[in-house]
């Protein structure tokens, strides 16, 4: 049986599949965290960029889409969003470059997680925007 969907709207698949690796990195992260031998302010930190990072990609997302489709977005917002993205990316990797009490496995594995649940979240924002835009021509 075939579904019935909108045209330009994703797959229910690739929807899916963007909520589970969203849900598998964000997860893997905090249960890697939890399990952390580290200090409750490291682990804190590593949350917060977490956090920083999730948001500032999907409203780096968002900004890209509006100018895309003529939505009108000040420079500022614009700027601030690619910023804020790059900002996390690099306390990310300053985080880890000085982690002494982390061994490198350890680093490649929040450094992954952090960047499957960024690009995750990305994809998923655009998927709820492609489903209302799809929905709204109807």
């Amino acid at each position: 049986m075939k579904v019935e969907r909108k045209d330009g709207e994703p797959t229910a698949a690739f929807k899916g599949a963007s909520w589970a690796a969203l849900f598998i990195g964000v997860s893997a992260y905090l249960i890697g965290l939890f399990n952390a031998g580290m200090e409750l302010n490291e682990k804190g930190y590593y949350f917060a960029i977490l956090i920083f990072g999730l948001y500032s990609s999907v409203s780096l997302q968002k900004a890209v889409r509006d100018k895309d489709e003529n939505i009108p977005v000040t420079n500022i917002y614009y700027g601030l969003s690619w910023f804020a993205l790059l900002i996390s990316i690099l306390l990310m990797g300053i985080g880890l470059y000085n982690a002494g009490s982390i061994v490198l496995s350890e680093k490649g594995f929040y450094a992954m997680a952090f960047v499957l649940s960024i690009f995750a979240a990305i994809t998923v924002q655009k998927n709820v925007r492609d489903t209302q835009k799809a929905r709204e021509m109807d």
